[in-house]
């Protein structure tokens, strides 16, 4: 019996390496600095002619006008970076194709207050401008929703939800309140889906060519560091459970087709309520189940750290553009107990 704990002991020290390691990451400005000058993998494909392609305009990406980074994906997905893309050209070929967007946001308790004004303000004028795009607002305090000004063609829904006792579950249950309003509305008026957490400023254009039919980020803090690193969920006990994975994802943002956010949202919904069921709870709660999701489901489309972009890492030379960035962070006081 001995034996088996010790063994048991050493196999949670191993497991909690990759955690230790990511947070003395986090913590040390010098370490960061440094993390961002580890080499990227690089795309093997000669031309974007040999991408599998979400869109016929994917065959206009310069795949080699980003030499510093890793530009595509070894299934074969664009990884989109500034300098890749002519806006205009995507932007055209999704007017004509009829694309539409839906954007879920939660903004419960005070990060209402906090966050959602300057986040729906921001994507007034960034998020996929010139489309069509309905923003549905997911709050327990609908008459706080702000009145926002919208351009043509952009609408606000307003759907109640319950506040959960934690912070914790309301991040992981957002996955079936999503998946139920794309089943009884977005899949009716949208072609694309884009889920966004709140607590994030937009600050350069966030359009057309982030549209695909599966699509993941690159998580800020993680896309230059040895995959060793990532901190996937490493319990057997879990559903999230990963030895190993392709990215670490950011779950701040994820989207595509109506068809394959509802199949993503479903698929983490049923392994947290799983987990739950089984007394346990994935290390990172929402975020642990879509990077297992996308490790089985490979993403068409990946966007680059530039769409989701935190200040605090410091300068990169290869960050171009900060589409999107993480509004400064007041958990203490915002996240209920």
């Amino acid at each position: 019996m001995g034996h088996v704990q010790k063994t048991k002991d050493v196999l949670k020290c191993v497991l909690c390496i990759p955690i230790t390691l990511s947070f003395l990451y986090i913590i040390s400005p010098s370490l960061r600095l440094l993390v961002g000058l580890l080499p990227m993998d690089k795309c093997s494909l000669e031309s974007a002619k040999m991408l599998v392609l979400d869109n016929s305009v994917d065959t206009s990406l310069n795949l080699w006008s980003r030499s510093n980074v890793q530009t595509c994906t070894s299934w074969k997905a664009p990884i989109i970076w500034e300098g890749m893309f002519d806006p205009d050209l995507y932007d055209q070929v999704h007017k004509t194709e009829g694309s539409s967007v839906a954007l879920t946001v939660f903004a419960v308790g005070r990060y209402l207050d906090a966050y959602l004004g300057t986040f729906l303000n921001s994507s007034e004028r960034h998020f996929m401008f010139g489309l069509p795009v309905t923003y549905y607002i997911f709050t327990d305090v609908p008459e706080k929703v702000p009145d926002i000004k919208l351009a043509p063609q952009r609408s606000i829904k307003v759907i109640k939800v319950e506040r959960k006792s934690r912070w914790q579950d309301i991040s992981m249950m957002r996955m079936k309140t999503i998946s139920d309003v794309i089943e009884s509305d977005i899949r009716h008026r949208c072609t694309h889906v884009f889920c966004f957490d709140v607590d994030q400023v937009f600050t350069g254009r966030f359009g057309s060519e982030a549209l695909g039919d599966s699509v993941a980020l690159l998580h800020a803090h993680y896309y230059r560091i040895p995959k060793v690193l990532f901190t996937y969920d490493r319990n057997p006990k879990s559903k999230a459970y990963m030895q190993t994975g392709d990215f670490y994802y950011h779950a701040a943002i994820f989207g595509g087709s109506w068809k394959s956010v509802q199949a993503l949202t479903e698929a983490c919904y049923r392994g947290i309520m799983e987990d739950k069921h089984n007394n346990v709870e994935a290390l990172w709660h929402d975020e642990s189940h879509l990077n297992k999701y996308m490790w089985l489901h490979k993403p068409s489309r990946v966007l680059s750290p530039e769409y989701c972009w935190d200040t605090s890492i410091g300068h990169r030379s290869d960050i171009k553009v900060a589409r999107v960035l993480w509004a400064p962070k007041y958990y203490n006081a915002l996240r209920t107990p």
